[in-house]
């Protein structure tokens, strides 16, 4: 590479660098976005520039097209539907590094054995990110089921699968000029294998396998640029494979379970524990003026939101409510769990979306201290992320898993259509407890009906 291009691969890698650093933040997180953005933008510019390509005709249309869609997507998406656009972008940009390897085989099916190696890695790696994302997309949408779907001997399938891979990228690797069927089979093997590692996982764990298929990506990207002897690739994939691998790391801490077990335990094919199915007993209800009645006389008020404050869309609803609490002179914070919602960060987006205070925004390790002194807790949506079973039964599938412990406020509001389970599929013990009230409906309809009762006072 020449002098000036070293250079602009080196801003480039300090503004990803950069980037990544303001993303652990919300307040900063934009910016971070920005920045890596310009990042890529200027690497992708410079790298064009650096080949002395004659056209760019087709390099213009690609930009337009794919600025145009991705425009249109950041717009038009719901914000339920967000996990979803994710696990499509994990999948494209598998898609794209396998496709560049593939390309780079054909213009030139004598590589040496190192590069033909890396071929064969931005394949595998490409391909099960592309399939398994695509599976991800079908769970988090509904047009698939969010269960887990097992079979007799699906493990074993899956282990014969990655030995076929791990030997045909061997003898493809060796001489990858007169193996180029066996490169297409990888191919095939690579797609299946990647609807078979997501199809077992349940709906639940969906946060995590999000998280793993955003790092998988990135190593694409990684071994792709081993296979153009391109740097900025290097660096950037390296640093996108790193840091999901960190994110999922904390997913899995978050819930108290291994990789392995989120992967290969089938969580949720079968509900155990819990109240699942068999509840006999009767949860207290309150109308608006009841909840309203608690509410006025808090003087802490902790909010707790799950997916169903996606689904009913009531972020902008919960902010107008926590702002007159506030003027009620009630201290107003939102406790959000690591794995709530569908994706990493889906209740960080969701509130920052309505504006909500980054300030209000409290981790789950900061606010179960403190939920002892809370006068009223607020459940919207969420299910799985505050059932006491997980500390209390031993039987339950989520046993072990840590939650924000609404149950320990003096008084919980949950606002459910009903007593329905979680992801997890298996019943919640709050709804049952002393101090709990549910407020039946749709979220954002129980919302606007408690803002009614404060602005009518």
């Amino acid at each position: 590479m020449s002098g000036p291009l070293q250079f602009v691969y080196i801003l480039c890698a300090f503004l990803f660098i950069l980037g990544l650093k303001l993303l652990s933040s919300p307040a900063t997180a934009r910016r971070g976005n920005q920045l890596s953005s310009l990042g890529m933008l200027l690497a992708v510019v410079v790298t064009l520039a650096g080949n002395e390509l004659l056209s760019f005709q087709w390099i213009a249309v690609g930009v337009v097209a794919g600025a145009l869609i991705g425009a249109l997507a950041a717009r038009l998406v719901a914000m339920t539907s967000m996990p979803e656009l994710v696990a499509l972008f994990n999948g494209f940009g598998g898609l794209a590094s396998l496709l560049v390897a593939w390309f780079e085989y054909r213009s030139d099916p004598d590589l040496i054995t190192f590069t033909a190696a890396t071929v064969f890695i931005s394949v595998l790696i490409g391909g099960v990110t592309f399939t398994g994302s695509l599976v991800a997309w079908g769970k988090l949408s509904e047009r698939l089921s969010g269960r887990p779907l097992l079979f007799p001997g699906q493990h074993l399938v899956n282990i014969l699968a990655v030995v076929a891979l791990l030997a045909g990228g061997v003898m493809f690797s060796m001489a990858p000029a007169a193996n180029e069927p066996i490169f297409h089979a990888i191919l095939c093997v690579t797609a299946l294998l990647g609807i078979l590692l997501v199809i077992p996982i349940g709906g639940a764990d969906m946060p995590v396998v999000i998280s793993l298929l955003n790092s998988y990506s990135g190593l694409a990207a990684c071994a792709t640029g081993f296979v153009i002897q391109n740097t900025v690739l290097i660096v950037t994939g390296s640093l996108v494979g790193a840091s999901g691998i960190i994110l999922t790391r904390i997913m899995c801490k978050a819930m108290n379970r291994s990789l392995a077990n989120v992967l290969f335990s089938g969580f949720g094919s079968a509900a155990s524990g819990g109240t699942s199915g068999t509840e006999t007993r009767e949860a207290k209800s309150v109308t608006a003026g009841d909840a309203y009645v608690m509410l006025e006389a808090a003087r802490s008020v902790v909010f707790v939101p799950g997916y169903g404050l996606a689904v009913a869309q009531a972020q902008h609803a919960a902010r107008e409510l926590g702002d007159l609490l506030e003027a009620n002179g009630a201290e107003v914070r939102y406790g959000i769990h690591p794995v709530a919602g569908r994706m990493p960060g889906h209740m960080n987006v969701l509130l920052a979306e309505a504006n909500v205070p980054y300030d209000q925004l409290t981790e789950m390790d900061a606010i179960n201290p403190t939920m002892d002194t809370v006068d009223v807790c607020v459940v919207i949506g969420a299910n799985d992320v505050v059932n006491p079973a997980a500390l209390s039964e031993e039987s339950s599938p989520i046993y072990g898993m840590p939650i924000i412990e609404a149950h320990r406020a003096r008084t919980v509001i949950i606002m459910k259509r009903s007593l329905g389970v979680g992801f997890a599929g298996i019943g919640n013990d709050l709804f049952y407890k002393d101090n709990s009230r549910m407020l039946f409906g749709d979220a954002k309809a129980s919302l606007q009906a408690l803002i009614a009762e404060f602005k009518e006072a």
